[in-house]
């Protein structure tokens, strides 16, 4: 079984939406289990209306839930021990459950993300990984907003880190890994992203192929199975995205009503709309992973309808059932053994960092 600690109270709808998606899940994954975080009052009416939820999960009441307006040390501060979103994520620490879903504030979850699971023995800093909608399918991009600015170390960690996601959640033995860059040329970009590089090609991994340096429009043609860079970088392209998706949904939306012929042509060509839409569906790429932690995460987009939500779960599932932290801390081991001088020049770096 497969148990999945879920914080009902996050989101910008709550129970209405989270429970209904678990159903959904518990539906087609007979072997799925849930450890339900929330207000009673609020989780308890939700649940009495599916019953066979009921028969797989266990709710447990918190009196405290995080606000999606919280800052991340008023979450710590006010929040934990008590609140749903921390319940849920120190049900994975303890061993209650084998990973974590919750809608809730950024910030606050990855901030007690943090507190609670720690990052991996060699990880310096947590990255957030999207799965990305392309022209060849998916592919995996982090750093999303975790970590704003990156040395060479981290990059490193970060490609590491999504080659065993995409390992884990594509089924492929050895994904392409590229990083973002201002051009392909080995000659641009900054010093800490051709130094990735340099080591990344020089690492010659089992586990990935370095592809070596892609632009901002091989994101969507599904150029390589990862994509990293860091966090600022990589939340302005998620957004970006998501908003000229919803801009050309809109232009679509308006040319169609526009005159009696224009939607007469969708009536006929409605299927092929559907498709469209399906594709620019944003939910249905639904979850971000705090990746790099002792432990699995998953950050459901706040504003996620049920379906949306079922979709960040059944990705925690697929990581859980395919071992991803154990991928994942197999392949940190490879390149330290193989890059020795990598692991001792970051502890050189942080002497010096605390003697400065």
């Amino acid at each position: 079984m497969i148990r999945i600690s879920i914080d009902a109270m996050g989101g910008d709808h709550g129970p209405a939406v989270v429970i209904p998606a678990l159903m959904t899940v518990a539906t087609r994954r007979p072997d799925i289990r849930f450890v339900i975080y929330g207000r009673e009052e609020l989780v308890r009416p939700e649940l009495a209306k599916f019953p066979k939820l009921a028969e797989v999960s266990e709710f447990f009441h918190c009196e405290i839930a995080v606000r999606m307006d919280d800052k991340p040390s008023q979450a710590l501060r006010h929040g934990r021990w008590k609140s749903s979103m921390w319940k849920a994520v120190e049900a994975v620490k303890s061993g209650a459950a084998d990973a974590c879903i919750s809608a809730g504030n950024t910030g606050a979850l990855m901030a007690m993300s943090k507190f609670c699971l720690r990052t991996m023995a060699t990880i310096e800093r947590p990255a957030i990984a999207a799965l990305w909608p392309t022209l060849r399918g998916e592919s995996v991009v982090l750093d999303v907003g975790a970590t704003i600015g990156a040395d060479a170390h981290q990059l490193i960690d970060f490609a590491i880190l999504g080659t065993g996601m995409a390992r884990s959640v594509f089924g492929i033995a050895r994904p392409t890994v590229g990083l973002l860059n201002v051009g392909v040329e080995e000659i641009k970009g900054q010093e800490e992203v051709k130094e990735a590089g340099r080591m990344l090609r020089e690492a010659n991994m089992a586990s990935m192929n370095y592809h070596g340096f892609v632009e901002g429009d091989d994101i969507g043609k599904g150029t390589v199975d990862v994509v990293v860079t860091e966090g600022f970088a990589g939340n302005i392209a998620l957004k970006t995205a998501e908003g000229t998706a919803r801009q050309i949904a809109g232009y679509l939306r308006a040319a169609m009503s526009r005159t009696l012929m224009a939607k007469i042509g969708y009536v006929f060509a409605k299927g092929a709309f559907d498709r469209l839409r399906e594709k620019m569906d944003v939910g249905r790429s639904n979850g971000g992973v705090f990746l790099g932690l002792n432990g699995i995460v998953v950050k459901s987009h706040g504003g996620a309808d049920s379906d949306g939500f079922a979709a960040a779960i059944e990705l925690g599932y697929d990581m859980v059932r395919n071992n991803l932290l154990d991928r994942i801390e197999a392949d940190l081991d490879l390149f330290h053994a193989r890059n020795p001088h990598a692991l001792s020049s970051r502890k050189s770096d942080v002497v010096t960092d605390a003697k400065e």
